[in-house]
């Protein structure tokens, strides 16, 4: 059964209870936008009353954890939704992205050790870490190389994150109060490179279309000055990722989609409970302490996310001119009050969980101008 189906009803879903409202509300306007281009009706937010026994097509928040929550919301499969399913927590956090230091470091429970191996070419120097005790002599080995970045697995959009580059300043955070809680809950340890590019690949399986894009994205500073999320460019063409590999695409672009397949087939084998309809990857160019060029997987995002807005305003053009080949489609996000660009599609405008202002937009352009 696939979202065309006209009996199922287009529900937005913020699976954290203490979401903010620039997440609610900008998962609402995707939903009801998704469900004008299919054709079917908008259910609002999910509610257990209203929509228990509901034939549902969910666009969660997040990726969906553990058998009981798909179950309870209806979601027996990637048709079921435009997002993601994994067994355990940390398979959909940047934690699989790095093997552990050792055979003897802490693991959590459905932990695959075939995933790392499978992607080590793939993805920068780095290890993960899940116990205090394991933090210092992953640090320890990785500093032999240079600076290292700690990323707290659970954080997004860029927040959280610290550059390394001596033992006595990894000290200083495992000294903090909160040290035990920031390593227990994961942290990845990885090379820090200077001068990055981070690209965004990804597909989208929408009931039965299949959408591949790549693209880069951009930081912008929030209301306090920190460098955040502040939009993606993409190109998105109708099909797979030969379909996209088959435009006339830079050098570095291609290694980065072909990494991402790589990082992407990798979750299917390691993690055969994991399913998803949206799969994207982050993938960071740069230079390494040597200056030698280097390029990685990030992450990935089975779930709405920064670039869901183009990707639904790609989704729009296709139906649009299903004989069009590709589009070049940009989500923005900007933390300063402005009018909305000439031709651009508003997604939200008001407050944001770490600013007094946010304005998230979409515009379209055409492949070949």
């Amino acid at each position: 059964m696939t979202p065309t189906n006209r009996k199922k009803l287009v529900v937005a879903h913020s699976v954290r209870a203490e979401a903010p409202l620039h997440e609610v509300e900008t998962n609402r306007a995707l939903a009801r936008w998704l469900a004008q281009i299919l054709g079917l009706k908008f259910g609002g937010s999910y509610d257990v009353d209203a929509h228990s026994g509901r034939d549902l097509y969910l666009l969660p928040t997040q990726t969906l954890v553990g058998a009981a929550a798909a179950r309870q919301l209806g979601v027996k499969g990637p048709e079921d939704l435009w997002g993601g399913y994994v067994d355990h927590d940390f398979i959909c956090t940047k934690a699989i992205s790095h093997g552990l230091l050792n055979r003897h470091a802490y693991a959590p429970e459905g932990w695959s050790p075939l995933f790392s191996e499978r992607v080590r070419s793939v993805v920068l120097d780095g290890l993960s870490v899940f116990s205090l005790e394991d933090a210092r002599p992953a640090a320890e080995h990785l500093l032999y190389s240079g600076p290292i970045r700690l990323k707290p697995v659970h954080a997004c959009a860029g927040r959280g994150q610290e550059v390394v580059e001596s033992l006595d300043q990894f000290d200083a955070i495992l000294a903090r109060p909160d040290a035990r809680t920031l390593f227990v809950e994961g942290v990845v340890l990885e090379q820090d490179l200077q001068n990055v590019i981070t690209h965004s690949v990804g597909q989208s399986f929408i009931g039965d279309r299949v959408l591949s894009y790549c693209g880069d994205q951009y930081l912008t500073e929030d209301g306090h000055g920190e460098q955040v999320y502040g939009g993606s460019n993409l190109l998105v063409v109708q099909g797979y990722y030969d379909d996209l590999l088959e435009l006339p695409l830079a050098d570095d672009v291609q290694l980065a989609i072909r990494q991402a397949q790589v990082f992407d087939s990798a979750a299917d084998e390691a993690y055969p409970g994991f399913y998803a309809s949206r799969r994207n990857y982050d993938i960071a160019q740069g230079l390494d302490s040597n200056g030698q060029s280097r390029s990685g997987v990030l992450e990935q995002s089975w779930r709405m996310g920064g670039a869901s807005s183009a990707e639904v305003a790609a989704l729009q053009s296709f139906v649009n001119d299903p004989g069009m080949r590709a589009i070049r489609v940009s989500s923005v996000e900007t933390y300063i009050d402005q009018p909305l660009p000439a031709d651009a599609i508003e997604v939200y405008r008001g407050a944001a969980e770490n600013s007094d202002f946010l304005l998230k937009y979409v515009t379209v352009k055409s492949y070949d101008g």
